[in-house]
């Protein structure tokens, strides 16, 4: 069964949903809303069949469409969401999934009593590396995980309403709560920024995250950098991965090196702790072969899967609502000068992974 969708926004993001949706088997692409009737008609083409609508409340009231993709800015993504919800719409959303952890809640919450599949595009998750970090994770090839460093900074842009905490750790954060076992439920959070350029927000910034287990991730984001680097570093008992995302040949390096001690867990003397001789271990490294595929395209097929099947996609809304909680916890953080905050736990009806259709009339 085809699926037809609708996208809304025709801005920035909305041309690559758009071009991904006609591309995939999966879906029917019948119209793109957006305020700018030339902007939607640029977007869709000349001789194209899809219909451009000016109005969400026309869009909504179309019975060929089953689903809309929302690509707008993210203080008009719970009123659109929730419009498209109460319409029986089925609802992706860009990153991140709402400008507030409250306006997310709510939409989790609707979309749960309705029985409808809200996902949220972490288009990251989506990548062969990444899909591939999360199998290695889950099947113990790093053995225990006793450290994450991430890096992504360049030249730019600086945005006019959020600071780089808000424009680019949402990807690190997304990655992280899509690898790491049991999602990301940090203790806390501990963010210092700075504003050398005089901006007004934070340009430049470190996240620091201990996790459950007694291991520890740091987010480091910039916008002032003459260089650009995107390279994450998950360290394990085992093994230690080395994402280099600017490096298409290599994207992916394992190294069989680590640390070890000649103690046991248990061993309580702190004498014999300090004895005891630190090994290295220096074994091989290897780079995986990754298949190539555009991870928008995996990502509106997975869109597609979660409603056919009647199960949460990967990165379903409480995915977007666990980003939005670390995010809140940086901004708390900021304030009180880069002390610890921690993060606000989620309501059990929100922590679940439940069957989006139970109790539901599909």
């Amino acid at each position: 069964m085809t699926l037809r969708v609708g996208v809304v926004g025709a801005g920035y993001w909305g041309p690559n949903l758009v071009r991904n949706f006609r591309g995939s088997p999966d879906w029917d692409l019948v119209a793109v809303c957006d305020l700018d009737e030339a902007r939607a008609r640029k977007v869709v083409g000349d001789r194209s069949t899809v219909a451009v609508e000016t109005s969400l409340e026309r869009l909504l009231a179309r019975a060929d469409v089953d689903a809309v993709a929302v690509a707008t800015p993210a203080n008009t993504h719970r009123p659109i969401a929730m419009a498209a919800l109460e319409a029986g719409k089925h609802v992706l959303v860009e990153k991140p999934l709402a400008s507030s952890r409250e306006d997310a809640e709510a939409m989790v919450r609707r979309a749960d009593e309705l029985g409808l599949v809200l996902m949220c595009d972490h288009t990251y998750c989506y990548t062969p590396v990444v899909q591939h970090l999360g199998r290695m994770i889950a099947e113990g090839e790093l053995g225990d995980l006793l450290f994450v460093d991430s890096v992504r900074i360049n030249l730019g842009l600086v945005q006019p309403d959020v600071d780089v905490f808000w424009d680019l750790a949402p990807h690190d954060l997304s990655i992280l709560d899509f690898i790491l076992p049991g999602g990301l439920a940090p203790e806390g959070v501990a963010a210092h920024g700075s504003d050398p350029i005089g901006a007004g927000r934070s340009c430049l910034g470190y996240l620091t995250m201990p996790l459950p287990g007694g291991s520890i991730a740091n987010i480091h984001v910039n916008w002032l950098s003459p260089t650009k680097i995107r390279q994450m570093v998950i360290g394990g008992s085992r093994r230690t991965v080395v994402w280099d995302d600017l490096n298409p040949q290599q994207r992916l390096s394992v190294y069989d090196r680590g640390v070890e001690l000649g103690f046991t867990a248990d061993a309580a003397d702190l004498t014999e702790r300090r004895a005891v001789n630190v090994s290295y271990r220096l074994g091989d490294m290897h780079a995986p072969s990754l298949p190539e595929h555009e991870a928008l395209q995996l990502m509106v097929s997975e869109f597609a899967a979660s409603i056919r099947d009647g199960r949460a996609p990967q990165t379903d809304g409480r995915a977007g609502l666990r980003v939005l909680s670390v995010l809140e916890a940086t901004r708390s953080s900021l304030a009180a000068q880069g002390g610890m905050v921690p993060v606000a736990p989620l309501v059990p009806a929100l922590t679940g992974t439940e069957d989006l259709w139970a109790g539901a009339t599909r």
